[in-house]
C-alpha cells in the first residue's frame, strides 16, 4: 500500500512538472543501443568539460562543440512535442543531430582559413551554414524551454532586416545590414550565438550543475531535508519552515524554480496541509522559498557565474555582495510563515516523528564538506573552473566515507549522464539569448533601449528604477533565471548606469525581477507548480507567493539607495566595480539591523500578528513603521524604531494578559 501511494505520488509530481517545466519532457528511448548512444554522448560532454577547463581549446572551437554537441542531445533526449512518443526517436530528429554536429564540425573544419584567411569575413557557404545553425538552435531552444525565447529572438533577428527602412522612426533607425553582417556576427564571432553567455555555460555553469548532479547521486537533497526537519520541524508551524530551508538550499544549487518546487515540494507541501496550513498558502510557501534559491550564495543557481562574466566583477565579490539582500528574502519569508502560524494556531511536527540532528549528521553530515571546500578556494581566489572541477573529485572521495552516501562506478557515470542533461537548458537558453545578444552588439539596440527607459524615468532615479523593474519582469515572463538575467542585463541595467548606479547594484537590480517573474502573475510557473502539487488555485497561489516574497521586492531598492548592504565601498566601486574596497563596517551593521527589524514589522503587519492578532489600524502603523525602517535615512529609521517598538511593546503586553486571562 505505502509503496503505491509513494509510486502515485511520484507519478503525479512528474506530470506537474511537466505540466510547468519544458525541460523535464524527455525521452525513454526502448531501443537499447539507442540509450547507450545517448547515454555515453552525455557521459562524454560531462568528460570533454572537465578535460577543457584544464587543457583550453581556442575559445570559439569550444563554444561550438559545447553547442554543437549539446544539440544533438537535445534532439535525442526531447521529443519535438509533448505528445510525441516518447519511446523512440523519429526518423526526423535524426537530421537534426546531422544538421547540430555539422554545424560544430564546419567550424572546427574551417577555423584557420576563417580566423587567417578570410579574417572573420563570411563567404557563401559561411552564411548558409550559419543560417542552419541559427535554425537548429531556434528548435532546440523551443524543445527545451518553449516558444516564448525563440519568439523573443526571431523578433529581435527581424530587427537589422528593416531597420533602415523609412517607417522606422529614428531613434530605432540604423544603416542597411547585409546577409554577411547579421549571419557572420551571429556565427564566426564570439558576440552572437557563441557569446559570453554561452561562455559562462562551457566554462562555469557546466561544471557547477555537474557539481550538483554529484551531489544528488550522493543523497545531498536527503541530508538537506533530513537536516531541515531536525532543525525547524517541532516549531509552530515547522513543516513551512522546512520548506523554506531546505528548498534554499537545493534551490541555490540547482538553479531551476519550477523543478525545485516540485522536487522538495512532493516532500513538503503535504506536510504543510497536514498541520493546517491551507493549500493555496503551502504552495506558495514552496514557490518563494525556491525561487529565493536563485539569490542565496554561494552558487546562486549558477546565476553568479555569468553576472561575473557579464560584468568583470570577481564571482567572490559578487557572492558576499549577495549575502544580505538573500538572507533578509528568506528572513521574510519565514516570519510570514511563523506569523502565520501564530495566528491560526498550528504546531509543528512531534519531536518523536523527526529525524535528530546528531543522527542526520553522523550519517550524511560530512557531505557539507565539498561546499565548505568549494567556498573556500572561491575565497582564495582560485580560478572558478578549477574549483568547481576540484570539488566534484572531492564530493566522490568524500562520498566513499559512510555507505549511505558511497558513489560507485555506475553512480559517478550516473552522474556525468545528469549533469550532462540538466546543463542542456542552461546551454540551449544560453544560445538562443547569444541571438539577441549579437542582434544589439551588432545595432546598438541596447543603446536605444536605455535612452527609452532614461527619458521616461525624467530624470529620477527613482522612477527609472521602478521602470526598470516592470521591463525585467516583463522580460523575466515564462523564462529560465538564466537567460532572464541575460536578457535584462543587455537590455535594461545599462539604463541605470546614466544615474552612476554601480555596475554590480544595477545588475543585482534586475537580477532580482527577472527571477521573481516566476512568481509574479499571470505567468507565475513556480507558483502554477506550487499550485498543482498542493491542489490549489493557481492565481491565489500566485498572489500569496508575491505577499511572502515582498521583501524580495524591497530590498533591491534598498541596495541601491544604500550599497552598504552589498558590503561595498561605493567610493571605489563606482569607479572599478571590481573589488572589495574598506567596507564600513558600522554602516553595514545599521542597515542589516533596521532592516531585519523593518522586515519583521512588515511581515507582522501583512500576516495581521505578533504575538497575538493585530487590530487593523496597528497593522497599518506597523507597515509604515517598517518601511521607514527600511528607507535607508537616520530620520526614518528613528521614526520607525519608535512606531515599531511600541507596537511590539504593546502586543506583547496584550498578549500577556490573554494569557493570564486564559489561565485564570
Amino acid at each position: 500500500m505505502t509503496m503505491d501511494t509513494s509510486q502515485t505520488t511520484t507519478t503525479s509530481s512528474q506530470k506537474i512538472l511537466e505540466k510547468f517545466d519544458r525541460e523535464s519532457v524527455t525521452r525513454n528511448p526502448g531501443n537499447q543501443a539507442v540509450r547507450i548512444l545517448i547515454a555515453c554522448t552525455a557521459a562524454f560532454y560531462s568528460l570533454f568539460h572537465l578535460y577543457i577547463t584544464f587543457y583550453p581549446m581556442p575559445t570559439l572551437l569550444t563554444r561550438a562543440i559545447h553547442v554543437g554537441v549539446g544539440a544533438a542531445l537535445i534532439f535525442l533526449v526531447y521529443p519535438p512535442a509533448k505528445s510525441s512518443s516518447r519511446s523512440k526517436i523519429i526518423w526526423f530528429d535524426w537530421l537534426w543531430v546531422a544538421a547540430a554536429l555539422a554545424s560544430m564540425f564546419y567550424l572546427i573544419v574551417q577555423y584557420q582559413n576563417i580566423m587567417t584567411i578570410r579574417g572573420g569575413i563570411p563567404n557563401t557557404t559561411d552564411i548558409v551554414m550559419a543560417i542552419l545553425t541559427v535554425i537548429v538552435v531556434l528548435e532546440m531552444g523551443r524543445r527545451i524551454t518553449g516558444w516564448i525565447l525563440p519568439i523573443f529572438a526571431l523578433i529581435f533577428l527581424s530587427y537589422p532586416f528593416y531597420s533602415h527602412m523609412r517607417f522606422v522612426p529614428d531613434r530605432l533607425a540604423t544603416r542597411l545590414y547585409d546577409l554577411g553582417d547579421i549571419f557572420g556576427q551571429l556565427y564566426l564571432k564570439t558576440e552572437g550565438l557563441y557569446s559570453t553567455a554561452i561562455g559562462a555555460s562551457v566554462s562555469f555553469i557546466f561544471l557547477f550543475i555537474l557539481f550538483g548532479a554529484f551531489l544528488a547521486r550522493s543523497g545531498m537533497g536527503q541530508l538537506f531535508n533530513d537536516l531541515a526537519l531536525a532543525l525547524a520541524g517541532s516549531h509552530q508551524g515547522g513543516p513551512a519552515k522546512v520548506a523554506v530551508i531546505s528548498s534554499g538550499f537545493m534551490g541555490s544549487i540547482n538553479g531551476s524554480a519550477v523543478a525545485n518546487v516540485v522536487g522538495t515540494g512532493a516532500f513538503t507541501i503535504p506536510l504543510m496541509k497536514k498541520i493546517g496550513y491551507s493549500r493555496n498558502f503551502a504552495g506558495a510557501v514552496e514557490a518563494s522559498a525556491s525561487i529565493g534559491g536563485q539569490i542565496l550564495p554561494p552558487i546562486m543557481g549558477a546565476s553568479a557565474f555569468i553576472m561575473a562574466e557579464t560584468t568583470g566583477v570577481k564571482y567572490s565579490t559578487i557572492a558576499l555582495a549577495a549575502l544580505i539582500p538573500a538572507l533578509l528574502y528568506y528572513f521574510g519569508v519565514l516570519a510570514q510563515v511563523h506569523f502565520r502560524a501564530g495566528k491560526d494556531d498550528l504546531k509543528g511536527v512531534p519531536k518523536a516523528d523527526l529525524p535528530r540532528v546528531k543522527e542526520v549528521m553522523k550519517a550524511r553530515g560530512h557531505m557539507l564538506f565539498p561546499i565548505i571546500a568549494l567556498v573556500v578556494m572561491l575565497a582564495k581566489s582560485i580560478p572558478i573552473g578549477y574549483a568547481a572541477a576540484y570539488t566534484i573529485g572531492i564530493t566522490v572521495l568524500v562520498s566513499w566515507i559512510r555507505p549511505e552516501t558511497r558513489m560507485g562506478i555506475k553512480d559517478i557515470f550516473a552522474a556525468l549522464q545528469d549533469g550532462a542533461k540538466q546543463s542542456l537548458s542552461v546551454m540551449a537558453a544560453c544560445a538562443v539569448v547569444g541571438i539577441v545578444i549579437g542582434v544589439v552588439n551588432l545595432t546598438s539596440f541596447g543603446n536605444v533601449m536605455t535612452s527609452l527607459i532614461v527619458s521616461l524615468g525624467s530624470g529620477s532615479l527613482f522612477l527609472t528604477l521602478i521602470l526598470t523593474m516592470i521591463a525585467s519582469m516583463i522580460l523575466g515572463m515564462g523564462l529560465p533565471s538564466i537567460p532572464a538575467y541575460i536578457i535584462t542585463a543587455t537590455m535594461v541595467a545599462p539604463a541605470l548606469a546614466t544615474f552612476e548606479v554601480p555596475v554590480i547594484v544595477a545588475h543585482l537590480f534586475v537580477f532580482y525581477f527577472g527571477i521573481f517573474a516566476n512568481i509574479t502573475p499571470p505567468v507565475a510557473l513556480a507558483s502554477f507548480a506550487g499550485a498543482g502539487i498542493a491542489g490549489g488555485d493557481p492565481m491565489k497561489t500566485g498572489f500569496l507567493s508575491l505577499k511572502l516574497a515582498l521583501a524580495g521586492f524591497i530590498v533591491p531598492f534598498m541596495f541601491v539607495y544604500n550599497p552598504d548592504m552589498l558590503m561595498l565601498d561605493t567610493r571605489e566601486i563606482v569607479v572599478t566595480a571590481r573589488e572589495f574596497a574598506k567596507p564600513h563596517w558600522f554602516n553595514i551593521a545599521s542597515v542589516a539591523v533596521t532592516a531585519l527589524v523593518g522586515v519583521t514589522a512588515l511581515s507582522a503587519a501583512l500576516e495581521g500578528y505578533f504575538k497575538t492578532h493585530i487590530a487593523v489600524w496597528q497593522r497599518i502603523l506597523m507597515a509604515v513603521g517598517g518601511l521607514m525602517l527600511i528607507i535607508p535615512e537616520t530620520v526614518t529609521d528613528i521614526i520607525g524604531i519608535v512606531i515599531v517598538a511600541a507596537l511590539f511593546a504593546l502586543n506583547i503586553m496584550r498578549a500577556k494578559r490573554q494569557s493570564t486571562t486564559a489561565v485564570a
